[in-house]
Order: structure tokens, then C-alpha cells, then sequence
């Protein structure tokens, strides 16, 4: 009985070492969506602080405009369309380059179109297209049926 307790035991802490290691990589993978809390040294407001694994010295500076996108998309796939909305129209995003506003304004018309508010969601693609004549759906995008006919619609009034 003592070598059959042992080993459970043994298993126990094995499988428990091993699960340890499971948030780590999920901070790996979805960096953006891990913020934890730093002071600041200001006032002692925590500010968020994205981690990547990488030592600070070498991570690659993400900016405030891509930060918010990231974010704006990160909603939209969790399926929070409105916070997406609001998030995707946020002031470091409509004064970022026209290629970010042009992705903030697709994730937008995809979160209108999804939540049946047809007519904003057109009217952000043809917002997309005054920025961008070029402006275009990734091929696994064109044919959805919520947005593909308000896409083709803002893309005929181009």
C-alpha cells in the first residue's frame, strides 16, 4: 500500500509540475490578452504592461494605435461586438495611419453586421474606401453572408 500511495503521489506532483508550465504558454501565445499591473511611477497608477517572453531591452514597441486595434479585434472574436465598436473607434486609432483605421473600420463593419445593424456596417466599409480605394477582404473573408452583400454594395458605390 505505501508504493501505491507513493505513486500517486508521485503522479500528482508530476502532473501538477507539468501543468504549471500551461500559463506561461499561454501568455506566449496571446501576449496582448495577459496585462498585468505594474506601478506606475507616477501617482502609484498601475499601468498594464504587455508580457512577450522577451527580455524589455529587446520586445519590439508596441504603439497605443496597434495596441487599441489588437484589443478591438481580441473583442470582436470573443464575440462583444459593441465593446469591439467602441474600442475599434478610439481616439489612438482614428488618428493612427490610414492602414490602421482602414482594419479598425473592416472589424467594425464585421461587429455591426454580425449584431444585424446592416446599414452601419456598410457605411463603415464605404468609410474603409474613402480612406482606401484599394481597400479590399482577405480571400476567407469575401462571400459571408452578414457582411459580403454590404461589402459589395459599399464597393459598387465607391
Amino acid at each position: 500500500m505505501n508504493r501505491s500511495l507513493a505513486r500517486i503521489t508521485f503522479a500528482a506532483l508530476a502532473g501538477a509540475a507539468m501543468l504549471s508550465g500551461c500559463d506561461s504558454l499561454q501568455q506566449d501565445k496571446h501576449p496582448a490578452a495577459v496585462l498585468p499591473q505594474t506601478p506606475s511611477a507616477t501617482h502609484g497608477v498601475p499601468k498594464p504592461v504587455i508580457s512577450t517572453g522577451v527580455p524589455a531591452s529587446q520586445a519590439p514597441v508596441v504603439s497605443a494605435d496597434q495596441l487599441a486595434l489588437r484589443e478591438g479585434i481580441e473583442l470582436y472574436n470573443k464575440g462583444s461586438y459593441s465593446e469591439a465598436i467602441k474600442r475599434l473607434a478610439a481616439p489612438e486609432i482614428t488618428g493612427a495611419s490610414k492602414a490602421t483605421q482602414v482594419q479598425a473600420l473592416k472589424y467594425t463593419a464585421f461587429s455591426y453586421c454580425v449584431s444585424s445593424r446592416q446599414t452601419l456596417c456598410r457605411q463603415s466599409f464605404e468609410k474603409a474606401f474613402k480612406l482606401d480605394p484599394a481597400f479590399d477582404l482577405q480571400p476567407g473573408e469575401y462571400g459571408h453572408p452578414l457582411w459580403g452583400p454590404a461589402f459589395a454594395r459599399a464597393k459598387k458605390a465607391k
